[in-house]
């Protein structure tokens, strides 16, 4: 049974910061007992901290979870769509996320989605967590991820989408490192 936060700012946070996967390695073997989560892709490893505290990091992206389903798990592969937002366009942005119609968690290989609104950029994270590479491509190739894009334009907001976003979206991919022990 896959959990959804109903209520937004329940105090989840997300915080990430960027190194080599040794360093990063390192670290998230210091903090044992918090649910860290290290993934690569070819230019960087990238250390995750989920937690309703504080982080260990020192100068880390944070974030706030705004939406969420699953649970994020070790092992698999991450994909995180960075949307820079304007001041004005984030009760709108947040709004759609909030009514989203949830077909991406029926999708086979689908382990968990986050929204996270930036505390310290205005760059929103959309994450979402699959069993494998091949089970995403699937997802962008269905009637689901076509519906679910199809109203990005809908009910007028083609005109307010210049006031919204603040500049081109982007995507990073990760591979999520399976335990070590």
């Amino acid at each position: 049974m896959l959990k959804k936060i109903e209520k937004w700012g329940e105090g989840m946070y997300i915080y990430m910061t960027n190194g080599t996967y040794e360093f990063m390695k390192n670290r998230k073997e210091k903090a044992s007992g918090e649910k860290m989560y290290l993934m690569q892709n070819a230019e960087t490893a990238l250390l995750l901290h989920e937690t309703s505290g504080k982080t260990i990091f020192s100068s880390p992206r944070k974030f706030e979870t705004v939406d969420s389903a699953g649970e994020l798990k070790q092992g698999g592969f991450i994909v995180m769509n960075n949307i820079p937002v304007t001041d004005e366009g984030r009760p709108v942005f947040e709004y759609r996320f909030k009514n989203r119609a949830g077909l991406i968690e029926k999708e086979p290989g689908f382990i968990a989605i986050r929204v996270l609104r930036p505390l310290n950029s205005n760059t929103y994270v959309i994450l979402t967590q699959w069993e494998n590479e091949q089970y995403f491509r699937n997802w962008q190739n269905s009637k689901s991820f076509q519906s679910a894009h199809a109203n990005k334009g809908a009910e007028g907001e083609a005109d307010s989408a210049t006031k919204i976003f603040s500049g081109s979206s982007y995507v990073t991919q990760y591979v999520l490192a399976e335990d070590e022990d």
